[in-house]
């Protein structure tokens, strides 16, 4: 071996060794670095074998892995979202030990009632009874707004989710354009991968990808459901979000939009159709089962509610087809008018002062012309047993059995507690799940000692290469002195 050569193999050591210690102290700076993956820089002789030269940066990921804790990151994200709304509803209805909670509310009627069928003549124990059944209705009307809001928040949510992965798509277009035009000039492309990368697990939030690489770096991303988002070009995704969700909406019924995918409507459930899964399906589920669900059962009470006081000959002065002690929106409840009672209930204007009624027409009846006998509380008595009379419910989403007006709105709560219940235990379990994967990735990642013990090792190379181009500098000094 020449002495050129000798020097050439040295530096281009030294060259190597510099480029290994960038790479190794970009590792532990980035140690604790969100998305960022370890590099490992990879050598090879130079084609004379007489050098090492740098071939490239390999990043160290583990993309079974990577694969599996964007799908668990997913699960967790819908699980998020419906038990958040699981416990709105539940929060809206109330429950069994708060006093403004619908059971409450039913139990001050009730009582107010009793109490003013043994003391009829007694004013204030009717006024007692209106702002009782006031309280009630508004109770009702109140948590039928929540869950309409709610319903509308998600519907709204879905464009956001839209939007966002629209963007995100693009983002991830780009990068790959980027990586693979870095890749062909020979450029350091980590920096990009670790973006895209990131990128992607954030789309991986709203609906549950998997990554396919393709052959000239860039990678596709297609649906856990089978729908290609990112192929080359990304996918437009289009939705129309309604101003207001009311319950007679239904996506089924043309009123609610869809997702199209370049133009083409697609199957929108939480558990079926390309987009299943993710945050994305767990709001089309709230939007389109859970909350209209929710509202299916507020209106089955509220409908037993009006239809126990429309009861025929349960009060003799009220004209037949005539609305009882509660209403729908101030007139007589029919059956297929369903839908949205539990925002429409509400006490007839006939017994209240404030709406030109009277008090007396609580005792003496909703048609009666004039105060009758103070003292009668035939009516008043009557009332308080139809809140006790066992019935069933016309709708079957609280089961069936007959039950007085409180067992049914005892099973209401039940059922959404239970709900509520089922919902956390899965973002419980999905929770522990995506964090267990994460801390395996991480375990996976920048390995501080090692990264170290390389960097000894880097160290000693580049000190023996050193000493080879000072071994060959004394010798070129010995040569020209002779």
């Amino acid at each position: 071996m020449t002495l050129g050569s000798a020097l050439s193999s040295a530096l281009s050591g030294l060259a190597a060794n510099t480029r290994a210690v960038d790479v190794l102290s970009g590792n532990l700076a980035n140690a604790l670095t969100e998305g960022f993956a370890p590099r490992e820089i990879t050598l090879a002789a130079t084609r004379d074998s007489r050098g090492v030269q740098v071939t490239g940066v390999v990043r160290q990921v583990d993309q079974g892995l990577l694969s599996d804790r964007r799908l668990a990151d997913s699960a967790r994200a819908a699980s998020e979202v419906q038990a958040g709304f699981a416990r709105a509803v539940e929060n809206a209805v109330g429950t069994p030990d708060a006093p403004n909670s619908l059971t409450g509310r039913l139990a001050a009627f009730e009582v107010a009632l009793e109490t003013a069928a043994n003391r009829p003549e007694d004013t204030n124990r009717l006024a007692a009874v209106l702002s009782a059944a006031q309280g009630l209705t508004t109770g009702i009307n109140d948590a039928a707004a929540d869950i309409a809001r709610l319903r509308t928040a998600a519907d709204r949510d879905i464009a956001t989710a839209v939007q966002a992965l629209n963007a995100g798509l693009k983002d991830v277009a780009a990068l790959n354009a980027q990586i693979t035009k870095g890749q062909s000039r020979g450029h350091d492309i980590t920096a990009l991968e670790d973006q895209r990368q990131r990128a992607i697990d954030a789309l991986s939030l709203i609906v549950p990808l998997r990554q396919l690489p393709r052959g000239d770096t860039s990678v596709a991303l297609v649906t856990t459901g089978g729908g290609m988002l990112l192929d080359g070009r990304a996918v437009s995704l289009t939705f129309e979000p309604a101003p207001l969700v009311t319950p007679h909406m239904t996506y089924e019924g043309g009123h609610l939009s869809g997702i199209a995918i370049d133009g083409t409507e697609v199957t929108i459930a939480a558990d079926r159709g390309p987009l299943q899964g993710g945050r994305l399906g767990a709001l089309f589920d709230i939007r389109d089962r859970a909350a209209v669900e929710a509202n299916a059962k507020l209106d089955a009470l509220a409908r037993d509610l009006v239809e126990r006081f429309q009861e025929p000959g349960l009060d003799a002065t009220r004209a037949p087809n005539a609305p009882g002690f509660l209403t729908d929106a101030g007139t007589a409840f029919a059956a297929e008018n369903e839908p949205g009672i539990a925002n429409r209930i509400a006490v007839t204007r006939l017994v209240d002062p404030a709406q030109g009624g009277a008090l007396f027409r609580i005792r003496d009846g909703l048609g009666a012309p004039l105060a009758g006998p103070p003292g009668s509380g035939a009516l008043l008595g009557a009332l308080s047993r139809a809140l006790t009379q066992s019935s069933s419910l016309p709708s079957g989403l609280l089961g069936g059995g007959t039950r007085s007006v409180a067992d049914h709105a005892a099973t209401l709560i039940s059922s959404l507690s239970l709900e509520r219940v089922a919902t956390e235990e899965r973002q419980s379990f999905a929770t522990g799940q995506a964090a267990e994967f994460r801390a395996q990735e991480l375990a996976t990642g920048v390995d501080s000692d090692a990264e170290l013990q390389r960097l000894l090792l880097v160290e000693q190379a580049f000190g023996a290469n050193a000493r080879m181009i000072q071994t060959i500098d004394d010798m070129l000094d010995t040569l020209l002195r002779i």
